[in-house]
């Protein structure tokens, strides 16, 4: 028998070393391959209770060193929480094999999948437009985009998004998207990235459904872009307001990838997280949850920032009161059952084998003066 024929998974399948975020190729495979430590099943428990008995904190920070599985871990989750069919089947039917001998969890995850919810999973760094971290609403105009992207909007264009959400509160944006495309020949999808060259066609297009002069919308984009502005009061009203037209007790949850990345040691942008998350919370009330990942815990990024700065950031750690840490005790248990798990056969050979060489194995490694003890292998299971 050939090595790679003992083991329950073949050896050679490719394996995604980093999980990304906005990588949709392999969703099947990648819950599939996700292990459930116990260390983890335990953060989960703790994660679960809050998010189904809220209590006022909506924020959700998981960390651990590159490599660790946070990643891997926030995208599972966002998965699950919505409940996403992959390949014709739900997210959680996937996931719920890993939990079994935990009914609470079980019974958890049930319960939260069983909440109407949407998840707006991103890497803050890959969505973000802005070239300086020092633009005062570089934080939040990150937010405004994967949410207006999320609405069906133009993410990219923060004035055109506001145009179309105007359209659409006042019932006009499917007619407008026709009237266009029979003006222009292009899909809105498309006239809406070319707008500084759609400028004539998308004021037609406006002043047909809407009755008004064409004169006087001529330059109805630009109007919209000067009297653009982001705040972050508006963009909680904004989700609210979404959140609203959604099915009863509807969640609408961020899953940030690379928060403590981005935020560094910005000042200005971990106010801004703190606000973001705070104005969610007054707001929604337990219906808009923010998940963000870093490398370092919620306690040191902000113990050194209250040390360099002076600042108080109290408020923000009650905000992400759930956190979720992964040690490096997790990487072992994930690559025992991920890549050295066993079927049958292989149990069966490596037990005679073992059974048959133990002594041997500690002649190996135990020498006899005592100079050097190399650890020996415990047990059969072991081996």
């Amino acid at each position: 028998m050939r090595l790679q024929e003992i083991f329950q998974k073949p050896v050679d399948r490719p394996i995604e070393g980093v999980i990304k975020a906005d990588d949709e190729s392999s969703l099947y495979l990648e819950i599939e391959e996700y292990v459930l430590t116990n260390e983890i099943a335990k953060r989960l428990e703790n994660f679960l209770d809050a998010y189904n008995n809220y209590q006022g904190a909506n924020g959700v920070w998981i960390s651990g060193f590159f490599g660790s599985g946070k990643s891997h871990l926030l995208k599972i989750l966002s998965l699950v929480l919505e409940n996403r069919r992959i390949n014709d089947t739900p997210a959680l039917d996937l996931f719920l094999p890993k939990c079994s001998g935990n009914e609470i969890l079980r019974g958890d995850l049930k319960r939260a999948a069983a909440v109407p919810s949407a998840s707006i999973l991103f890497n803050i760094d890959q969505k973000a437009d802005v070239i300086s971290k020092t633009q005062v609403d570089a934080l939040l105009s990150v937010f405004v985009k994967v949410f207006d992207e999320h609405c069906g909007y133009y993410g990219k264009q923060g004035h055109i998004a506001r145009f179309e959400r105007d359209l659409n509160r006042r019932g006009l944006y499917g007619q407008f998207r026709e009237k266009y495309r029979g003006i222009s020949g292009l899909p809105w999808e498309e006239g809406r990235e070319q707008a500084l060259l759609e400028g004539e066609n998308i004021a037609a297009a406006y002043a047909a459904i809407t009755g008004v002069a064409r004169e006087s919308v001529a330059d109805i984009l630009d109007r919209y872009r000067s009297e653009y502005k982001l705040s972050i009061e508006d963009f909680a009203n904004q989700v609210n307001d979404y959140i609203k037209t959604q099915a009863p007790g509807f969640r609408l949850n961020f899953f940030v990838d690379e928060v403590g990345q981005y935020i560094a040691d910005n000042i200005k942008l971990m106010t801004n997280l703190q606000t973001i998350a705070e104005s969610l919370a007054t707001k929604g009330r337990g219906r808009a949850w923010m998940i963000v990942t870093a490398q370092e815990d919620m306690n040191s990024v902000v113990g050194e920032m209250n040390k360099q700065h002076g600042n108080d950031f109290s408020k923000i750690q009650a905000r992400f009161a759930n956190r979720m840490k992964l040690t490096s005790a997790n990487v072992a248990e994930v690559i025992h059952p991920r890549l050295l798990e066993k079927n049958e056969i292989g149990v069966s050979i490596l037990s005679d084998s073992y059974h048959q060489e133990a002594n041997n194995l500690k002649t190996l490694f135990d020498f006899v003066d005592g100079a050097q003890t190399y650890r020996n292998f415990r047990n059969r299971d072991h081996f």
